[in-house]
């Protein structure tokens, strides 16, 4: 599994929540305490996305704004349309008297809301809950809003995505997952691929032949004993052309990703499970439990005993 994939893999912690708004101009939801990273779409018409710092920026037919803080922001036709209706906890709060509250209120089909006229804006946006360590590596590769323009990559996928909503059909959460992580990715690929993106060093060194290999190996196998005579070999590299070129791109020696990956994974290890230290140390590839907590003291500045106490 390559490392992207990887990291959305172990970061899921609950079902994605999809909604679909269908509704004419004007129309704003703000939403008090969203989703640790939200995927705003729109399909048709023109909407916008505006963060809590005044951070915001309008959307065409077809573009994607991945949202990357769980902090408050707005959703609308327009960056200066005001919010009519607030969503908080999953409850629904009116905020003006206008009629356009209510509409922007009303179910039209499964995950659907709005007024269901012709010329609506339409609107896709899925929500997902991530947890611990490996979901904040996640979050670090994007910024707090990023845009991805409209393209052929996600066009078909988006479309799709759209048609799946409305429906109610057996396994229909499953394919909605499912397509709303098809999109992601996509999404995330096209963002990273952008020449002003400042898209991870680990994920620029996956296009780069024999590292991408290397970073699948730690990702697949974070408690092997690895060397980096066997890491080079993997990437078909010299031991020391290895070394420099994956120390240059990724930002670390190959040992130090391990051991910072490890410590990611022992981390959200000690907060979702009771298992012992000394089971999650081998968990991790640490057969000395002693020299896994001073690893652990040394990544996390406490103890893994003190890390448990301490977790949410």
């Amino acid at each position: 599994m390559d490392v992207l994939s990887d990291l959305l893999h172990r970061a899921r912690a609950r079902e994605a929540v999809i909604r679909q708004l269908v509704q004419r101009p004007p129309w704003s939801i703000a939403f008090a305490a969203p989703s640790a990273l939200s995927l705003v779409a729109v399909l048709g018409g023109r909407g916008a996305v505006r963060l809590a710092s005044g951070e915001g920026v309008a959307l065409a037919a077809g573009d994607i704004a991945l949202v990357a803080c769980p902090h408050p922001h707005t959703v609308a036709d327009d960056p200066g349309t005001p919010p009519h209706v607030l969503i908080r906890d999953g409850q629904k709060q009116i905020l003006t008297t206008g009629p356009e509250a209510t509409r922007t209120l009303r179910n039209l089909a499964p995950r659907t809301y709005g007024d269901g006229h012709p010329d609506a804006t339409v609107m896709l946006r899925g929500s997902y809950e991530l947890r611990g360590g490996v979901g904040e590596r996640l979050l670090a590769a994007l910024p707090p809003l990023a845009v991805v323009p409209a393209g052929p990559g996600t066009r078909g996928a988006l479309d799709l995505l759209a048609a799946e909503t409305g429906r109610e059909e057996p396994g229909q959460d499953a394919v909605l997952e499912r397509l709303l992580d098809l999109v992601l990715v996509l999404a995330l690929r096209a963002w990273c691929a952008r020449a002003e993106a400042a898209a991870p060093s680990w994920y620029r060194a996956l296009a780069v032949p024999g590292l991408g290999e290397a970073l699948r190996l730690l990702h697949e196998h974070p408690a092997r004993r690895w060397t980096v005579a066997e890491l080079a070999a993997a990437a078909g590299l010299s031991r020391a052309a290895f070394a420099a070129r994956f120390t240059t791109l990724v930002g670390e020696p190959p040992l130090g990703y391990l051991t910072g990956w490890r410590m990611t994974l022992a981390a959200d290890l000690l907060r979702d499970t009771e298992a012992t230290v000394a089971t999650v140390a081998r968990e991790v590839g640490y057969q000395d439990a002693f020299a896994f907590s001073t690893a652990f003291k040394r990544a996390h500045g406490v103890s893994p005993s003190a890390w448990r106490r301490l977790r949410p």
